[in-house]
């Protein structure tokens, strides 16, 4: 670095009262003044270490780089929940559906019969014609939640003789046909309630 020589202070262009810590310009030598204004009004902080936030409102902060540690979040009341990583429940929790997400319907005229319950899910009264030994019906349930290549859960969940039926569901955008089979040696005339839930699934 080259040497400065100066000869005598330079004179101040100009002062005020509200002036402050004169600076020398190496190149001209001449005195300039940085005010109180400039000095205190509105800083920026660059890359700063400000530790653990006590308080205040952080919505202004850019960063991506912010980490919850053990957080005690509550009652959460957000309208969805997306992860990619797993959700771990313990002790004696549980996942599924809260009051609100289910319904239910009943079929009419005979087993074939469609019915329609827009909900995530519920129950279903089927009715009580006659199902031969060994026989499959069908029947349409029309709901809005349900999109092409989601699974349908379902239980034989009253009613009805027990472990005398099989159940299995496929899938379309806005229904789902439910098929019904007596598995037994003879003919079963029972209005029995089906459960089922909406599992939502993907190919890729």
């Amino acid at each position: 670095m080259a040497n400065i020589a100066i000869s005598a202070l330079p004179v101040a262009t100009s002062q005020a009262g509200g002036d402050v810590l004169p600076i020398v310009q190496a190149t001209t030598s001449t005195t300039k003044q940085l005010s109180v204004t400039n000095l205190f009004t509105s800083p920026t902080f660059v890359t700063p270490a400000l530790g653990t936030v006590a308080s205040g409102n952080i919505s202004a902060c850019t960063s991506t780089n912010q980490a919850l540690t053990t957080p005690v979040i509550g009652a959460a009341t957000g309208t969805s929940l997306s992860t990619t990583g797993n959700q771990v429940i313990s002790s004696t929790g549980k996942q599924g559906y809260a009051t609100g997400a289910g319904g239910t319907v009943t079929q009419a005229t005979s087993k074939a019969t469609g019915v329609t319950l827009s909900k995530s899910t519920g129950q279903i009264t089927l009715n009580n014609a006659a199902l031969a030994s060994d026989t499959t019906v069908s029947f349409t349930l029309t709901n809005t939640v349900i999109e092409a290549g989601d699974i349908l859960i379902m239980n034989h969940i009253s009613a009805g003789t027990a472990g005398s039926y099989l159940l299995n569901a496929q899938s379309a955008a806005g229904t789902a046909s439910i098929n019904v089979r007596n598995i037994t040696a003879g003919s079963l005339s029972e209005a029995i309630v089906i459960a089922f839930a909406v599992i939502k699934a993907v190919t890729a």
